[in-house]
């Protein structure tokens, strides 16, 4: 790079900051997209989450589809259980530990059949499926759910035993049921249990409400803003320090001429006493 023309170094340092700058803005904007995307989830959960209950088909009618902006609104089912399809879901973080969550398919009066999350149950003491599973109510039940929309498969490929599952992805669940309750399964939603009547004697550990956390994107947004003028801030002071040095070493071509007007200067004795002291320190070692 030294050995480059001044302008070139420069208008290289310049391009790198500038490189460097909107690499910044990309993910900096990428951070502000995910933090209004947390914000209009945080949004909706405070829109729905309390909502009035009302009955399944109001809101997904035969044939339809959840609308992503019902997710979290409580409905009401009324039919019974299918316990014989009961399924565990793998690997969620409950508790502190890797436990199990309860999916029970749910059939109601019309036919319909409805994922249902009753909650979740900790691994075993001695091996790693759970030592007791809270069976659901018996007989017509009325129960009040939240929707959710079903997860995708995992990225990773993992699959689980029989009767369990590695994420409440509804096809998978359909296919791991009998036929006749896959059939009937609705797949663009299930739900997460908010109330059983008549209530179970035992149940499964409730689902945790929703985090009101916003994340920390904002904050990250604005510190690659930061980043990208700290770089522009970093390029000037690089050709600052290279102005002053080119300065400094012109001052020292010139006193070392005889005719230099401060060739005998304070200055230069000064700095030839340095030079002939880092000769004698080096000739002493």
């Amino acid at each position: 790079m030294q050995r480059l023309p001044r302008a070139g170094r420069w208008t290289i340092y310049i391009s790198l900051a500038v490189v460097f700058a909107i690499a910044c803005a990309f993910l900096s904007n990428w951070q502000f997209s995910r933090n209004e995307e947390r914000s209009a989830q945080l949004a909706l959960v405070a829109q729905n989450y309390d909502a009035a209950a009302v009955p399944l088909a109001e809101l997904i009618p035969a044939g339809s589809s959840l609308d992503p902006q019902d997710e979290w609104r409580p409905v009401t089912l009324t039919g019974r259980y299918v316990s014989d399809d009961r399924l565990l879901v793998r690997n969620r973080p409950h508790g502190g530990t890797s436990a199990f969550e309860v999916l029970v398919p749910f059939r109601l009066d019309d036919g319909r059949v409805l994922l249902v999350d009753r909650g979740w149950v900790p691994p075993g003491e001695h091996q790693p499926e759970p030592d007791a599973v809270p069976a659901p109510p018996s007989g017509e039940v009325t129960v009040v759910v939240r929707l959710r929309p079903g997860e995708a498969l995992p990225a990773s490929g993992r699959s689980a035993p029989d009767g369990q599952l590695p994420t409440i992805n509804l096809s998978l669940a359909a296919d791991a049921v009998s036929s006749a309750t896959g059939d009937a399964m609705e797949l663009s939603a299930y739900g997460v249990l908010v109330s059983e009547d008549p209530a179970a004697e035992n149940t499964p550990n409730a689902l945790e409400s929703p985090s009101e956390d916003p994340g920390p994107h904002l904050s990250y947004a604005i510190q690659w803003i930061l980043f990208a003028a700290m770089g522009f801030i970093f390029i000037g002071y690089v050709i600052r320090t290279e102005r002053r040095h080119r300065r400094e070493d012109a001052e020292d071509a010139a006193d070392q001429r005889p005719e230099a007007p401060n060739a005998g200067s304070p200055r230069r004795r000064d700095r030839d006493a340095e030079d002939e002291d880092a000769l004698l320190d080096a000739a002493g070692r």
